[in-house]
């Protein structure tokens, strides 16, 4: 009997543990769309997208001026001949190297611009029976643009306490992290963090 005591306290935990997971289940699976994460912010990427558009735009007409400089004109055949040739040749490298320099500029810009719209999230939301979720990106000039995905495919790869400005989200299938910024407002932590807050090896 008192062997059977002693084991009591050992096994409680074990006995509670469906129950507990029980809840846990019940919790996670709302009977309506739910609401887990919203940061609005269309002004702020519409300036972005602007900004990138007029800086893409700079650097791509720098570039085709550059290129279409006049050539620079032939000297007299004389001593001085073979300098003026390396001249002419190292001015013409000097003018492809800078084009192209203009454009890689213009390329990054435009492109982190575009990653950087189509990865912050604008809001989350738990489909009803808790399957499914869909994200909203604020998309270039933020014009927003939404996908669903299952909820086994989506992993928070750090805890909303553990990050101090970003929480990465990973999707499976797609590059990148989308990026929730904590600045937004989680109208239910508690079922965002049994949900898409949590981890999952994809």
């Amino acid at each position: 009997m008192a062997a059977l005591r002693l084991r009591w306290p050992t096994g409680l935990p074990v006995l509670l543990r469906p129950l507990l997971t029980r809840r846990l289940v019940y919790d996670a699976t709302p009977t309506r769309d739910v609401l887990l994460f919203e940061h609005e912010r269309g002004r702020f990427f519409a300036i972005l997208g602007l900004f990138c558009a007029g800086q893409g735009v700079f650097w791509a007409s720098l570039a085709v001026a550059t290129l279409s400089r006049p050539p620079v004109p032939v000297q007299p055949r004389d001593a001085k001949a073979p300098d003026g040739g390396r001249l002419d040749l190292r001015s013409a490298l000097w003018r492809y190297g800078l084009a192209v320099g203009c454009g890689a500029i213009g390329g990054l810009v435009l492109g982190a611009g575009l990653l950087f719209s189509l990865r912050s999230v604008r809001s989350v939301m738990l489909r009803a029976g808790g399957q499914q979720v869909t994200l909203t990106t604020h998309a270039p000039f933020g014009l927003g643009a939404h996908f669903t995905v299952p909820l086994n495919q989506v992993s928070c790869m750090a805890h909303r306490g553990e990050v101090p400005a970003m929480l990465p989200l990973k999707v499976k299938g797609r590059r990148f992290y989308f990026l929730l910024d904590k600045a937004g407002h989680f109208p239910n932590t508690k079922l965002f963090d049994n949900t898409v807050g949590a981890y999952r090896s994809l």
